[in-house]
């Protein structure tokens, strides 16, 4: 078991620690927080020093992680993110590339990289982060552990460090797919919960990924059978509106684009903040997107947004790749990592423009890594992807 120093995985210099609440769910457990959710009194530094110094102490703690701590968790800390949360890649210029104990010498995925590693390492019962384009996803099946994407807007996130803002999501990450259900009790407010559906699969996701991958993801979902049925192989990209996912995958970089510099654009042109180098050509890319370019995707996110909604009414169920690939390995090169990026934005544009949850679960290997089968919900039907991973985990936990 390696220790808290060890693995890299919480911001240097800040020691939080607040006691949850006696009683609760989620009474006796730690949890740890990325650093874009505000804790009273602590400066959020969002994985850039120049961030931290320009930003005083929050006044008011997100309520995402009040619900933890009045649900009885107790903050152990808070967990270093890529900047501004905005990279996949899980190495931070200023702070490290955390630790993931389940893939040794590769990086655990970003941008909530440190709260997956504290998870995966067994430092923290679970740990909070955010999903804009795949934050949360990616780092869970890259760790090997289960992370949840909730439906967009299910889950508050005020005073957190916003991106995209019609993409951002709360998201989390545990060991177990039970504890997994048990925070989303707490952070998601009680919704009607229908009987698993149809059940299917991306097959124009399955695609993009390389054979090896996809030979483990479809032997994974072979596993769901007895749990969900047999699965139907479905495009789901074929809308005359916006066909195929890299249409898609463009929309929502174009999107989150945007939203990234309309949001952050001018402080940075204030303050000329030390990003690495890929952050700042990240930053400087996206301040191009124009007023024009928005308005010409905005239609066609609607439009998939409705074309989704037909497609898992009724309970459906839609597996596909949680990452394009394994963990890249720790300093990989700057095509390596653009690939990777490139290659996400083909299943991760999915749940994000249709504001859909998303669960990533551990369920396949490659190479001797981890690697998650993702399974998405129609809008609202969170709880009905948390149960499947609670019933998983009962069945692995059956057969140890």
């Amino acid at each position: 078991m390696v220790t808290r120093e060890e693995i890299g995985a919480f911001v240097p210099g800040i020691d939080v620690h607040i006691e949850g609440a006696a009683e609760g769910p989620l009474a006796g457990l730690t949890f740890a927080a990325k650093d874009i959710f505000d804790i009273a009194g602590y400066v959020t530094g969002c994985g850039n020093p120049d961030w931290a110094r320009t930003h005083g102490p929050a006044a008011a703690t997100a309520p995402a992680v009040q619900r933890l701590l009045d649900a009885g968790a107790t903050l152990v800390g808070k967990t270093i993110t890529e900047e501004l949360a905005f990279s996949l890649t899980g190495e931070n210029a200023h702070y490290g590339a955390p630790v993931n104990v389940n893939a040794p010498g590769r990086t655990c995925g970003g941008s909530s990289s440190g709260s997956a590693s504290a998870v995966a390492a067994g430092i923290v019962d679970f740990a909070i982060g955010s999903d804009t384009a795949g934050s949360v996803r990616a780092p869970a099946s890259f760790c090997g552990i289960f992370g949840m994407r909730p439906t967009h807007g299910r889950v508050a996130i005020d005073n957190v460090m916003p991106l995209s803002p019609s993409l951002d999501t709360v998201g989390w990450f545990a060991r177990d797919g039970g504890l997994l259900g048990t925070v989303g009790s707490v952070l998601l407010d009680p919704a009607p919960k229908p009987t698993a559906g149809p059940f299917l699969i991306a097959g124009d996701a399955m695609a993009t990924v390389e054979t090896p991958v996809r030979d483990a993801l479809m032997a994974a979902i072979d596993t769901l059978g007895d749990l969900l049925g047999k699965p139907e192989t479905v495009t789901v990209s074929e809308l005359a509106a916006s066909h195929g996912l890299a249409r898609w995958a463009h929309v929502m970089r174009t999107l989150q684009g945007g939203e990234a510099w309309a949001t952050h654009g001018a402080w940075i042109e204030q303050v000329k903040p030390r990003f690495g180098d890929d952050i700042a050509q990240r930053f400087a890319a996206v301040a191009g997107v124009t007023a024009a370019d928005i308005a010409e995707c905005e239609p066609e996110r609607e439009a998939i947004t409705e074309h989704m909604a037909g497609l898992l009414a009724g309970g459906a169920i839609l597996a596909l790749p949680a990452a394009p690939s394994i963990a890249p390995l720790r300093r990989s090169p700057p095509d390596v990592l653009a690939k990777l990026r490139g290659d996400a934005q083909f299943i991760n544009c999915i749940a994000g423009l249709a504001r859909l949850p998303q669960v990533s679960l551990p369920l396949a290997e490659v190479d001797g890594c981890p690697m998650g089968l993702g399974l998405i919900a129609a809008a609202g039907n969170d709880r009905l992807l948390l149960d499947i991973a609670a019933e998983i985990s009962a069945v692995q936990a059956m057969a140890r």
